[in-house]
């Protein structure tokens, strides 16, 4: 399976490691990809921190679908960098893992996750456990060979009901076969939580141009996402109702609904920044 590892895999090699305890780790950003969203270098974090809790309990858990308390949003993520990981484990065991984490380049921050639970369920019905802990040993050894990553083609997503500067509404098609759906899983293909998060993050930046209260030579730009759950796996195929709505300066309330019934929401602000 040649996507396996490669389409949607955000750890080159684990440099550091304290079994249970914490992580540093490197990833090398393509520099031929057009761009690298923030919600991915969140997700190469959140991976860093599945590799030691797997690790800890042998392969017979992971986590999945990571409840984070608050993301911060330094800057964005260029082609070429290399980002430097980190992940500090508060506990962990087969049924969950607690912990936060960071992400550098250049030696400064550009994105942190502070208190995230992870719930731990059974690998096997994710992956193999036998290819994972093989894989482990690579990224603890050598590492794995950069450039795998070959960027995600966007979600097509359709414009629905809008009030400019106060409300959008879109629909999100997850495609029914993609190249991350043989990393995201391989027995169990799930859209990744963090292209959901990119496309509600654009629906929002749209709902806060609009609200035209930035000073001038400023745009806004998120800053720090809160109180975000995912309630329900969203498989191949799946249709989602994303939302984007203000809820006082500089903040707004997203969600995402499916078959009728709410699989994820979460708060995020915006600061003004000035234009490039």
């Amino acid at each position: 399976m040649a996507d396996h590892f490669a389409a949607f895999s955000f750890v080159d090699r684990i440099t550091d490691l304290e079994p249970g305890v914490r992580a540093r780790g490197l990833f090398a950003v393509p520099g031929d990809l057009p761009a690298f969203p923030s919600c991915l270098g969140a997700e190469a974090v959140g991976q860093l921190a599945a590799w030691v809790a797997m690790a800890r309990v042998s392969f017979r858990g992971r986590p999945i679908a990571a409840l984070a308390n608050e993301t911060r949003f330094h800057r964005d993520v260029a082609p070429g960098e290399t980002l430097e990981l980190g992940v500090e484990i508060e506990s962990c065991d087969d049924d969950a893992v607690a912990y936060a984490g960071w992400a550098r380049s250049g030696g400064a921050v550009v994105i942190e996750l502070v208190d995230c639970l992870g719930p731990m369920l059974p690998v096997e019905e994710f992956d193999s456990p036998s290819a994972l802990a093989e894989r482990f040993l690579l990224l603890r050894g050598p590492g794995a060979p950069p450039g795998r990553f070959r960027g995600v083609a966007a979600p097509r997503v359709v414009a629905g009901e809008s009030v400019p500067g106060e409300r959008a509404a879109a629909t999100l098609h997850v495609p029914e076969a993609a190249p991350f759906f043989a990393d995201h899983f391989p027995r169990r293909p799930v859209f990744p939580a963090t292209l959901l998060l990119d496309a509600q993050i654009r629906l929002a930046m749209q709902v806060a141009r609009e609200t035209k209260q930035w000073p001038a030579g400023t745009a806004p730009a998120p800053v720090r996402m809160t109180h975000v759950k995912m309630r329900s796996f969203i498989p191949p195929g799946a249709i989602v109702e994303i939302g984007a709505q203000t809820a006082g300066t500089g903040k707004i309330m997203l969600s995402a609904h499916a078959n009728g019934k709410s699989v994820a929401t979460a708060r995020l602000e915006f600061a003004p920044r000035a234009r490039a």
